[in-house]
């Protein structure tokens, strides 16, 4: 398949989608805002700026089917979930920690693949897998050794991976039949509902937060959602998912110097030696299913 080069080479805008990413842990532990509030406003605020360029959208939105707009609703509640744990999870456990086991999502996102839609993986692929979580149990291990809080934020981390994998499930199957552009601003709307009935119910404040806390909010709309997740999803179209996905390998190294650099964050060396096990599992993982893909193509070709 050929593809249209960008008006700026992709690898400068993959390190500037990177760099946007690493800032949302740092962000999210400069504010003392309850994690269901930061991610609450992160949504609401990426949503009033998708809003306007929504318009052309309107004659898809209104072909959706009732079954799209209940997975629609059910994938903007895994995604409510991921950021309830994941961002939950910075109070409790390290910046690194914390995003190295959120890099595991293509692992959990391969086991449900398998599980709901029978895909099946390369034998090297799942060699990095296990790779990775043993990684992850380095670093659990490591945890337990600083504090009970810190293996807890561990586990919230894992909870909010499982969560934002079923997420992206939904997703694969919802965007061929839709933009990816709606599918991201109705999920994202959805999410914010759910947060509000959750703060609500759970008696937590909608305002009354310092000023700080509202510019933190804003930067977590615009630096890792605008210039990250929605420059990665952008990017797909010029380069493969296989190489956007790359940016989950540089996420966790640059979250790691910014934290070091900006909170005075540092890890033990069992957190280092399970922070090295999960890039190396997911490097191997990540080649595994491209050589996997790169065979399919050429099978498909050869039958034509």
């Amino acid at each position: 398949m050929n593809r249209k080069n960008p008006p700026v080479p992709v690898p400068l805008l993959m390190i500037i989608g990177i760099v946007a990413v690493s800032f949302s842990s740092i962000f999210i532990k400069w504010s003392a805002a309850p994690a269901s509030v930061q991610g609450m406003y992160r949504l609401l605020f990426t949503s009033l700026l998708m809003l306007p360029f929504a318009r052309p959208y309107s004659g898809a939105a209104f072909a959706l089917r009732k079954k799209d707009w209940f997975m629609l609703g059910l994938s903007g509640t895994m995604l409510a979930l991921h950021f309830l744990l994941w961002m939950g999870s910075l109070k409790y456990t390290s910046v690194a920690s914390s995003t190295m086991i959120m890099a595991l999502e293509p692992v959990f996102i391969m086991l449900g693949a398998y599980f709901l839609y029978k895909e099946r993986t390369a034998l090297s692929a799942l060699l990095g897998m296990a790779i990775a979580i043993g990684g992850v149990l380095f670093i659990g291990w490591g945890d337990v050794g600083v504090s009970a809080d810190n293996l807890k934020g561990d586990l919230l981390s894992i909870g909010g991976t499982a969560a934002v994998a079923v997420h992206m499930l939904i997703g694969q199957k919802l965007v061929v039949r839709m933009p990816s552009y709606l599918y991201s601003l109705i999920v994202f709307l959805s999410a914010v509902i759910v947060f509000a009935v959750y703060n609500f119910f759970m008696g937590v404040p909608f305002f009354n937060y310092p000023a700080r806390d509202w510019g933190i909010f804003v930067l977590l709309a615009v630096v890792p959602t605008v210039f990250g997740h929605i420059l990665f999803n952008w990017l797909l179209q010029y380069v493969s998912a296989t190489t956007v996905s790359m940016n989950i390998l540089g996420e966790p190294v640059g979250a790691s110097i910014l934290a070091y650099l900006l909170l005075g964050e540092q890890l033990s060396a069992l957190q280092w030696a399970g922070g090295v096990l999960v890039m190396f599992g997911l490097a191997v993982y990540l080649y595994g299913g491209r050589k996997k893909a790169a065979k399919a193509s050429a099978t498909l070709q050869n039958v034509s």
